[in-house]
């Protein structure tokens, strides 16, 4: 049982908290907050604090909500811009009883089965999916002597998950006691050792052992330095399902802006933020630090607030919003310091003919594992060959084509922008040889069935989405830039500033930004009662009520 709250005045009970303000516009007297960026994060971050009594404005550079969850509309076909697989369905439940409705109400949510199917580059394959008995049949499929291996495996992950999700994930990791009290639990889950050197001492074979620590790449990371912490995906997936939210992930994104402005939020698009307005130290504040007093827009409009919470790309946030005197931790050359994940090249696609033996999710990995990974995220150079995620979401859900139609989107792991590739010389080439290599593979016949197509690479994701360095997760999360080493919910350097995303605690994914926003609730100031505030009461929910 999970633990929330709902603001309600001194004394009263659960039963007895004030109803949910729905209005256009949140009552008077409300503290104000900003918030930068409108993606899962961002929304989540608005909706609790709506919920909490805040009076909230959330400001989206881009013409329509979503940020990475952005939806692309072309020809007929409807192309989900970034995250695809929904897990942990029951976080985003959180929201919806929150706000006193039922997300059954606004979005349709489908189990997949398999989860995925990961095909080697000789033409097998593995399905993967939440049913046990398949699961074991498929790794005996591959080598039956790593069965005992893989049950133990599984315990492993069950119990990172627990220590690593359940105990530690909405921690905001605030100050050094907050790091002491996890380290028994690191040690517990020995966080030191990476998730392919964890998974590889449970299984022999070489193709399990890929398809068992594939994972950490949803969320920016290599599976050869990520801390194993990270093997708690199997768990959650294997509990609780992955799912696809019929008409896309922007159905989502509209049922949380329905969430938002139904509590009395407000957003507000094509409207990019220029700087963070920060009132300089004074007294009753640490010397050296500043208080966020608003944001002030690409426009010149100044928009005055008593907290902004960025849920823009968190080393961006610092480098361009916040001037560097406001910064002494966060400085530039911290900030150049960082190990920062891998870039996406992504080509979207739509075909006048249906593929239905590719499943929703497919990984197509190319003849080298480790090597490549060497290639993206140490020496960051941009090679010859490839992995790609494909995702085919008209095998669930026809209407994301026209009839007759596929709609699809494959994405490639490449070096960020600090490899130096020049891609609007590349991009074309790099588009070629991945449809060379679909219709050589899954989709024959390909490139004479492309009726649209559209791309994007790192330096769209620096230019559209401002991440830095075109990183399309932020920093990578190995264990020494992961909780409290991580850029923490409650800015370092600025009072009344605060980060949600995949840029802070806890890191990426669907699950982890909407964590953020939840860590983000321990360390927001505390509402005076004449400001609607009081004494928090708390309000249980179960996974998946």
């Amino acid at each position: 049982m999970k633990q929330y709250f709902v603001p309600a005045t001194a004394g009263a009970t659960p039963a007895q908290a004030p109803p949910i303000h729905r209005g256009g516009s949140a009552p008077a007297g409300r503290p104000r907050a900003v918030v930068i960026g409108s993606g899962f994060g961002g929304l989540a971050a608005a909706i609790r604090m709506a919920v909490l009594g805040w009076q909230v404005t959330v400001v989206e550079k881009l013409d329509a909500p979503g940020g990475r969850a952005y939806v692309h509309r072309q020809d007929g076909f409807t192309f989900d811009a970034g995250p695809t697989i929904v897990t942990a369905p029951f976080m985003l439940e959180e929201l919806w009883t929150l706000a006193g409705r039922r997300m059954s109400d606004d979005v349709d949510l489908r189990p997949l089965d398999p989860f995925y199917r990961i095909r080697f580059d000789d033409g097998s394959w593995f399905d993967y999916s939440g049913d046990a008995d398949r699961m074991r049949a498929e790794v005996a499929r591959f080598c039956p002597e790593d069965l005992p291996g893989y049950e133990r495996f599984l315990q492993e992950a069950a119990t990172c998950y627990k220590l690593g999700f359940e105990e530690l994930g909405s921690i905001a990791y605030d100050t050094l006691g907050d790091l002491f009290k996890a380290v028994p639990s690191l040690i517990k889950m020995r966080g030191w050792r990476s998730i392919y050197r964890m998974v590889a001492s449970h299984l022999r074979n070489p193709k399990l052992r890929v398809v068992m620590s594939f994972h950490p790449l949803l969320i920016g990371g290599n599976p050869f330095s990520v801390t194993c912490v990270y093997s708690l995906i199997n768990t959650l997936e294997r509990r609780y399902g992955v799912h696809w939210a019929m008409g896309g992930t922007g159905s989502l994104i509209r049922g949380m802006v329905s969430l938002l402005e139904g509590l009395g939020g407000t957003l507000r698009c094509n409207a990019e933020v220029r700087k963070i307005d920060i009132e300089p130290a004074g007294a009753g504040r640490p010397a050296g630090r500043g208080r966020a007093t608003g944001v002030t827009l690409a426009s010149g409009e100044r928009l005055a607030a008593d907290v902004v919470v960025s849920n823009a790309d968190t080393m961006w946030t610092y480098r361009h919003l916040v001037e560097p005197q406001h910064r002494p931790h966060w400085t530039d050359r911290r900030i150049e310091g960082g190990r920062y994940s891998m870039g996406l090249f992504v080509w979207y696609f739509g075909t006048d003919k249906q593929y239905t033996e590719v499943p929703h999710h497919m990984m197509l990995l190319g003849p080298r594992y480790k090597g490549l990974l060497n290639d993206i995220f140490k020496r960051q150079v941009l090679a010859d060959d490839f992995s790609l995620y494909l995702h085919r979401p008209t095998a669930t859900d026809p209407s994301m084509a026209p009839e007759g139609c596929d709609t699809f989107y494959v994405l490639s792991p490449v070096p960020h922008l600090g490899s130096g590739t020049d891609w609007a010389a590349e991009s074309e080439r790099y588009r070629t040889a991945i449809a060379e290599a679909l219709e050589r593979t899954v989709l024959p016949g390909l490139r004479q069935h492309v009726v649209t197509s559209k791309v994007a690479h790192p330096q769209d994701f620096k230019d559209r989405l401002l991440a830095y360095k075109g990183a399309a997760f932020g920093l990578e999360p190995l264990l020494l830039q992961s909780a409290w080493f991580r850029p923490h919910n409650r800015s370092e350097d600025v009072d009344g500033l605060f980060m949600v995303g995949a840029g802070t605690h806890p890191g990426a994914g669907i699950p982890g930004v909407l964590m953020s926003a939840k860590a983000l609730e321990s360390v927001l100031p505390s509402m005076h009662p004449e400001q609607g505030g009081g004494r928090p009461v708390p309000m249980t929910v179960a996974p998946g009520a």
